[in-house]
């Protein structure tokens, strides 16, 4: 029988799951620096030691979340042979799935913001976030160049940071609004202008 088929094991794995989905919720409402461990164990019916059981620390339990964000749209962006349009196409798609995880969407809003501070644990995550996200799409454009797809005159680079800017505050305006904004139209409206084809 495999650790994975093991009872035990299972049953960890759905309360870490439990904890995670939690501590996404708490983060989102009150921030990194507001939330507490206690209350994210109490929300799970388990004591402050037995969430430390998975969790040692109140970072080391922001980056798992962080990195399970990260998954997520690692998923969503996969895919064999894609490039240029097709890649900006998926980042578009991104947004769409977004607007189904408002817990996700105001976690990232809120740890972000307060990230922007040095002596944030997620300071430095969000730094190479931000650098690896912006190169990825400056790829995208100059691959949309290649192929004949890019506007004249539109540099990859400066495309890239502009994208990211118009998703980023678009999901602050969606959050603000309470998800009657389409914040999916503007980004799609963003990556568009910079192409000679169709979306």
């Amino acid at each position: 029988m495999s650790t994975e088929a093991l009872p035990g094991y299972a049953k960890g794995r759905a309360k870490k799951a439990e904890i995670l989905a939690q501590a996404v919720a708490i983060f989102g409402e009150s921030g990194y620096r507001g939330a507490s461990l206690r209350d994210i164990a109490a929300r799970c019916g388990i004591s402050h030691p037995g969430l430390l059981h998975h969790f040692p620390t109140k970072e080391a339990l922001l980056l798992a979340v962080l990195e399970q964000r990260d998954v997520a749209a690692r998923r969503q962006m996969a895919g064999a042979g894609t490039r240029g349009v097709e890649t900006l196409r998926r980042t578009v798609d991104l947004v769409r799935l977004n607007a189904g995880r408002r817990g996700i969407v105001e976690l990232f809003a809120v740890v972000s913001a307060e990230a922007t501070a040095a002596d944030h644990p997620a300071h430095d995550y969000f730094v190479d976030r931000y650098e690896q996200s912006v190169e990825a799409i400056a790829v995208s454009y100059r691959e949309a160049a290649e192929d004949g797809q890019l506007r004249e005159g539109v540099d990859p680079q400066t495309a890239a940071r502009q994208l990211i800017a118009v998703m980023d505050g678009m999901q602050v305006q969606w959050l603000l609004s309470d998800g009657r904004i389409d914040m999916l139209a503007p980004v799609r409206a963003q990556v568009q202008a910079n192409l000679t084809v169709a979306l």
